[in-house]
């Protein structure tokens, strides 16, 4: 055993390798990953680079912490790296990258997901983020508000103005009850605060 490895294993005590639980995320990333780029292929790209960074990281992660808050921190900052990079890049003015979107089925109930999605997307990034990270991915406020490098009351605001502009966006009446049944998207428009982990 090399002196690298010795190190890393002596770290992680009973914890075991992270690595072993790596598998064990990827869903919530890729749904992270998909909320963010709007794109399945760069949804899996960013997941990968995500994965990839983790993997060649490993030694920064702190054994006893939260390994999903610290994949999901990642993969945000490679987002919006990658997305600084590219500013400068052309926008789909000819719509050729819109022509490659996959039509999602239709969801049943009073209101069809793609409705859902499409007001979704209207949202500020940050909204969009923090709903995700609170609502469907299950993080509490306070880990939301370390991955994002914000104060809770941040995350607090962002995520209740994201709801209140999805209602409005959707012309959904005050105590207006959704003909959901998919988990994620309740959970984004739920108005009771997350249970704290």
């Amino acid at each position: 055993m090399t002196d690298r490895k010795a190190a890393q294993a002596a770290r992680a005590g009973d914890h075991g390798d992270p690595r072993d639980e790596l598998v064990e995320h990827l869903p919530a990333l890729r749904a992270f990953a998909l909320s963010l780029t709007r794109d399945g292929a760069s949804a899996d790209d960013l997941v990968q680079d995500t994965i990839v960074k983790a993997w060649t990281h490993i030694d920064k992660f702190q054994p006893g912490t939260n390994l999903r808050a610290w994949l999901f921190t990642i993969l945000r900052n490679t987002f919006y790296s990658a997305r600084r990079k590219t500013r400068r890049e052309v926008s789909d003015s000819d719509g050729i990258h819109a022509a490659r979107q996959a039509t999602r089925p239709e969801h049943d109930g009073r209101l069809a997901l793609n409705d859902f999605r499409a007001a979704f997307e209207k949202l500020p990034d940050e909204q969009r983020e923090a709903l995700i990270l609170v609502g469907a991915s299950g993080f509490s406020y306070e880990e939301a508000a370390s991955m994002t490098g914000v104060a809770v009351g941040t995350v607090k605001s962002r995520a209740n103005r994201g709801r209140r502009r999805l209602a409005e966006l959707l012309h959904l009446e005050d105590g207006e009850e959704l003909e959901m049944t998919d988990r994620a998207t309740l959970a984004v428009m739920a108005q009771n605060a997350p249970t704290m982990r």
